[in-house]
C-alpha cells in the first residue's frame, strides 16, 4: 500500500466558488441538515418512548433514523462550515475517516432497508407465522449483521483508498472525499482500483434494489389475497418503503456503477442522497403512518402537560 503519499491534505472545491451562492447553499444547507437532525431524532425518540410502536417493522424503523443521523452527520457539518470559509481542506487522515463513516452508515442504510423489506414480506405473506419468524432476538441478530456487514464494506473502501498513490493534485472537485473524486488524483492507473469499487460499492446498490423491487412486487401480488382494509394499510406502508427506496438507490446506482469518469451533474446528484434523503424519510414515514403520527401526538400532550405542572 502507499501510506507514503506527497498529498498531506486535499482541497475541496465544494459546489460552487461564487461568494454570493456560497451564503445561500450555506443558508438553504444549514436549515436542511437542522431538518435532518429534527425529523430523525424526532422518530427516533418517539420510537424509543412509545409502547405502541413495538413491532418489527418500528424496531428497524429506529435504526433507519440513526442510520439516516449520523449518514448526513458525516457530510453535511463540514460542508456547511466549509461554505464559510475561502479555501476548503481537508487532510488525508480526515477524508479517510469521511470516507469510511460516509460508507458505513449508507451501507447500514441499504442494509436496514433490506431488512424492513423482508418484515414486510413475511407480515404480508406469512401473517401467521410473523411473530415466530421476526421475534426480538432474530431482529437483534439481522441489525448486528447488518452493522456487521457495514463496517466489512468501509474497510474495503479505506484500503482501496490507501492503495492509491498521491504525488501531485490535491484539488478535490466535490464537497466531499469519496472514492470516485480521489480516483481522478491518483497519479498511477486506477483501472483495477475502479474495477474494484464497481464490484464493491456498485454491486451492492444494483443487487440491493433490484432484490428490494422484486420483493415488493412478490408484496404487492400477494396483496389480492387480502381484504380491502388490509391491502390499503399494507399498501401505504409499501408505498412508503419504496419512494424512500428509489430516491435513495437510483442516485447512488448512477453514481459508483459506472467507469471512472465525472459529469458536472455528479455534485448535485450525490447533494441528493447526502443532504436530500435523510430529510425526505421521516416526513415520507410519518406523513403516510398514522400509528406513528399518533404517538407524536401523544409524545408532544405528555410534554406539554409536564411543562404546564412545572410552571404550576
Amino acid at each position: 500500500m502507499h501510506l507514503n503519499n506527497n498529498v498531506t491534505e486535499f482541497v475541496l472545491l465544494g459546489l460552487t466558488q461564487d461568494p454570493v451562492w456560497k451564503k445561500m447553499i450555506f443558508v438553504i444547507f444549514l436549515l436542511f441538515y437542522l431538518g435532518t437532525l429534527w425529523g430523525n431524532l424526532l422518530i427516533i425518540t418517539t420510537l424509543k418512548t412509545s409502547r405502541a410502536l413495538g413491532s418489527p417493522m418500528y424496531f428497524f424503523l429506529f435504526y433507519l433514523s440513526l442510520s439516516d443521523t449520523c449518514f448526513s452527520t458525516s457530510i453535511a457539518p463540514r460542508m456547511i462550515v466549509d461554505l464559510l470559509v475561502k479555501k476548503a481542506t481537508i487532510t488525508f487522515s480526515e477524508c479517510l475517516i469521511q470516507v469510511f463513516t460516509f460508507h458505513f452508515f449508507g451501507c447500514l442504510e441499504i442494509f436496514i432497508l433490506i431488512l424492513m423489506a423482508v418484515d414486510r414480506y413475511v407480515a404480508i405473506c406469512k401473517p401467521l407465522h410473523y411473530t415466530t419468524i421476526m421475534n426480538r432476538r432474530v431482529c437483534g441478530v439481522l441489525v448486528a449483521v447488518a452493522w456487521v456487514g457495514s463496517c466489512v464494506h468501509s474497510l474495503v473502501q479505506i484500503f482501496l483508498a490507501l492503495s492509491l498513490p498521491f504525488c501531485g493534485p490535491n484539488v478535490i472537485d466535490h464537497y466531499f472525499c469519496d472514492l470516485e473524486p480521489l480516483l481522478e488524483l491518483a497519479c498511477a492507473d486506477t483501472y483495477v482500483v475502479n474495477l474494484l469499487l464497481v464490484s464493491n460499492s456498485g454491486a451492492i446498490c444494483t443487487v440491493s434494489f433490484v432484490l428490494l423491487m422484486c420483493s415488493y412486487v412478490v408484496i404487492l401480488h400477494s396483496l389480492r389475497n387480502h381484504s380491502a382494509e388490509g391491502r390499503r394499510k399494507a399498501l401505504s406502508t409499501c408505498v412508503s418503503h419504496i419512494t424512500v427506496v428509489i430516491l435513495f438507490f437510483v442516485p447512488c446506482i448512477f453514481i459508483y456503477t459506472r467507469p471512472a469518469t465525472t459529469f458536472p451533474m455528479d455534485k448535485m446528484i450525490a447533494v441528493f442522497y447526502t443532504i436530500g434523503t435523510p430529510l425526505l424519510n421521516p416526513l415520507i414515514y410519518t406523513l403516510r403512518n398514522a400509528e406513528v403520527k399518533n404517538a407524536m401526538r401523544r409524545l408532544w400532550s405528555k410534554k406539554q402537560v409536564s411543562e404546564d405542572m412545572r410552571l404550576m
